[in-house]
């Protein structure tokens, strides 16, 4: 059995899925057989779940080159279903969630597997960071959005409390997850609440950075983070005692990190225009998710924008 298994979904990711491998390949653990003839082989396995033939056809010529990538067959039945197949398919005693469309740090898996010394750990997070520029608006609200999430994350650990991974850089036990719910709109959220009612522990490992795209338009935007945020509206998490993400929550915790991190009017004045679109954000999760309950085909629209 290989120790680790790197699992990663993409669809219609060809002109991005190879640099999300390379960015995983040099830092595959190796072992040696120690025989004089043997040469070191990866004691890990990449498998790239992906259903269209434009992204299948880059994964099988990195499969070609690299014994430890291999392609896993998806019926592109959404996200949740393409995971449920990575986790057949793998053989890890740990699993590592990742996208097609972003990019590891060159130095994140190690600090990232580092914490399952603790047999008490289920999972761990790593800590996603914006590759737009801050200097338009949508790329200044992606940077307060990830650095809030990472100040949260970051207290709640060392608290030894509740925090919910990201789906971006995720490792959890393999033994502890055979399947998720297929119309789960925050695959994420639903892991770590399935591990933590397991009475395992998430730990978030900072230094495992996760260089991330985000949209670059309001309606790609709104796109994401009603996905997002609706699932944290469905009752496989919203009935969960743990919570960390809600809009009350975001209200009671997040208006003192948003205020706090502008560096000048401008910045200032895109914070406040923030507060009515998250408040747009979560009245189209009560109306699309918790009253009209459309389903994830319909609330799960493909965003170009973040690719």
């Amino acid at each position: 059995m290989t120790s680790l298994s790197v699992l990663i979904t993409a669809f219609r990711e060809a002109t991005t899925v190879g640099q999300a491998i390379e960015a995983f390949l040099p830092q595959l653990p190796t072992h040696s057989t120690n025989a004089p003839d043997s040469q070191d082989t990866p004691d890990v396995e990449i498998l790239i779940v992906c259903p269209d033939p434009e992204t299948t056809a880059v994964v099988d010529d990195y499969a070609a080159r690299h014994p430890a990538v291999r392609h896993v067959a998806d019926a592109q039945q959404g996200k949740p279903a393409a995971i449920n197949a990575g986790l057949k398919a793998a053989q890890g005693e740990i699993v590592v969630l990742s996208d097609g469309d972003v990019l590891v740090a060159e130095d994140a898996l190690a600090p990232l597997l580092a914490p399952f010394a603790d047999p008490q750990v289920g999972a761990v997070s790593g800590r996603p960071v914006s590759a737009n520029p801050r200097d338009t608006l949508l790329g200044y609200w992606s940077h307060l959005l990830v650095e809030s999430v990472h100040e949260m994350r970051l207290a709640r650990d060392r608290a030894g409390r509740f925090l919910f991974g990201s789906g971006y850089l995720l490792a959890l036990r393999r033994s502890l997850l055979d399947h998720i719910p297929e119309d789960a709109l925050a695959e994420d959220a639903v892991i770590s609440h399935h591990v933590v009612d397991l009475g395992y522990r998430i730990r978030y490992a900072p230094q495992a950075r996760v260089l991330v795209k985000y949209p670059t338009t309001y309606r790609d935007w709104l796109r994401q983070k009603v996905r997002s945020a609706g699932g944290h509206a469905q009752d496989y998490v919203r009935k969960s005692p743990h919570r960390m993400r809600s809009a009350w929550l975001e209200i009671l915790h997040g208006t003192r990190l948003a205020l706090s991190f502008p560096r000048n009017l401008r910045e200032f004045l895109w914070t406040l225009l923030l507060f009515p679109a998250r408040l747009h954000l979560w009245l189209l999760v009560l109306v699309n998710v918790r009253l009209l309950r459309r389903p994830l085909k319909e609330l799960w629209q493909r965003v170009e924008t973040t690719k």
